[in-house]
């Protein structure tokens, strides 16, 4: 704030500003008739008549345009000591009223939890990876085994086929040399239906065997990938239930924290508004000391004051 003439005893603010507008007033009227002097008078005659085109307005003695200025000057010297000190004033009240509290407890902060984070759960080709170089191997020889044989023995497969057809077959056929002539074909069935049952119980045991060994590691295979996501998800719930916990804990901790820092905030708020309202208080009381060169002006309008 620039110096200023505030006091306890002195002008109020309202007769400041009355006499800042008298000033203010008084001065324009100096200005105006020192700015309607002129050098010359214009008198025109028409018929006779004499008519005025230009007043004469010439400059007052000296001793009075002297007067005039120096009052003009004094004037505007007395405005602007009291519109200086006016708005020292305003300043004081502002600068009161905008002030902060004198709280310097910083606003607590949550703590960052990390997060449970997330879980991938593994599938069957995970599984199959888990198996030995000796699993895998024998795998693939059962499986090879069971689908070839299968693909023999099937209900479309070539030994169905054999067994099927051969019930049917007959000893004696005929085939059509020309026109009318035929000969006997000599048909020779070089299988037997219980060889071929005997074959199919054979090979349908050893597809047996070959399938339960299939069928062993694909169950192997789900049960690893079933227990091992179960292990996952066991684990990403136990690591959930820790950051819910650390979570709950937190909010706990920080919503005490907040309500101790939040109370002695309302309290330090409370406390500086009081303050504010005593400042306040004062400082409208303040009023503009008036420096003895400007107190001639000044009193001349305060008697003008009084008179009205």
């Amino acid at each position: 704030m620039r110096k200023n003439s505030l006091a306890s005893k002195g002008l109020s603010l309202s007769q400041a500003q009355s006499i800042s507008n008298l000033c203010n007033q008084r001065a324009a009227q100096i200005d105006s008739k020192l700015k309607s002097v002129n050098n010359i008078s214009r008198i025109v005659k028409v018929d006779g008549t004499n008519y005025v085109e230009t007043v004469a307005q010439p400059l007052p003695s000296p001793a009075q345009v002297v007067t005039m200025l120096t009052d003009k000057a004094k004037l505007h010297a007395t405005q602007a000591f009291l519109m200086e000190n006016i708005r020292a004033k305003d300043e004081l009240l502002n600068n009161i009223r905008s002030s902060a509290p004198d709280f310097a407890l910083e606003m607590p902060q949550r703590v960052n939890i990390d997060t449970a984070g997330r879980v991938d759960l593994v599938n069957e080709e995970w599984g199959w990876e888990q198996l030995s170089t000796a699993e895998i191997n024998e795998y693939t020889e059962a499986e090879a085994y069971a689908a070839h044989i299968h693909q023999f023995i099937n209900a479309k497969g070539k030994l169905t086929q054999l067994r099927t057809e051969l019930p049917t077959i007959k000893t004696l056929e005929w085939f059509e040399v020309s026109a009318g002539h035929k000969t006997p074909v000599e048909v020779k069935i070089h299988h037997d239906v219980d060889e071929l049952l005997v074959l199919h119980e054979e090979l349908a045991a050893i597809h047996r065997k070959h399938e339960q060994r299939v069928n062993y590691f694909k169950a192997k295979v789900k049960n690893l990938v079933t227990t091992e996501n179960a292990r996952l998800a066991k684990e990403f719930q136990d690591r959930l239930n820790e950051y819910n916990q650390k979570v709950s804990e937190e909010n706990t901790r920080y919503e005490k924290v907040y309500s101790e820092w939040n109370k002695a905030r309302t309290e330090a708020v409370a406390a500086h508004n009081i303050k504010v309202q005593e400042e306040i208080k004062l400082a409208a009381a303040v009023r503009i000391q008036v420096d003895a060169r400007f107190q001639e002006v000044i009193n001349h309008f305060l008697v003008e004051d009084t008179d009205n």
